[in-house]
């Protein structure tokens, strides 16, 4: 069930639309659902968004499966998405996933026993100059290797112990 905080901001979003073009504010209206669920949504939820949006709960899930940046299942505190398109793949990014899979030992799709890290591979997360990157959370982190993996791995740690 949508929180009462999540209604008022998919309503107040709505303002910024046309009557009959609810639909329209789906992305964020997921995206405010989603920041008040742990990071992630759940069928109940994306039927919620449905009534209000006035569309079907497929049209819902149809957007919340295509785009990555929409979680189905709980993800970790720190939710590592590491970019696989070409430039990525050409400059290292498998490589880099299996180090962080052992690093971590976990696999991807999975997440740390401690909850702390959930790794996963995303399409293009346009940042192809700077091959390759990952995204954790919000944060860009541009021209990696495994020293750079390592660094921000204990630095993340380092942060949740606080």
């Amino acid at each position: 069930m949508i929180s009462t905080t999540a209604r008022k901001g998919i309503e107040k979003l709505l303002t910024r639309y046309p009557e009959e073009e609810k639909r329209s504010a789906l992305l964020p209206a997921l995206h405010i659902v989603q920041n008040e669920n742990q990071v992630y949504l759940t069928e109940d939820l994306m039927k919620d968004v449905a009534d209000l949006l006035e569309i079907t709960p497929l049209q819902v899930y149809e957007v919340a499966t295509f785009y990555t940046m929409y979680n189905l299942k709980p993800v970790g505190k720190y939710h590592i998405q590491v970019c696989r398109t070409l430039p990525c793949a050409l400059m290292g990014a498998e490589k880099l996933v299996s180090y962080i899979e052992v690093k971590l030992g976990i696999h991807r799709g999975e997440t740390t026993p401690d909850n702390l890290f959930t790794l996963s591979e995303v399409e293009c997360l346009a940042s192809c100059g700077t091959a390759p990157m990952m995204q954790i959370n919000h944060s860009y982190y541009e021209n990696l290797n495994k020293n750079k993996v390592d660094k921000i791995l204990n630095d993340l740690r380092e942060i949740a112990k606080k």
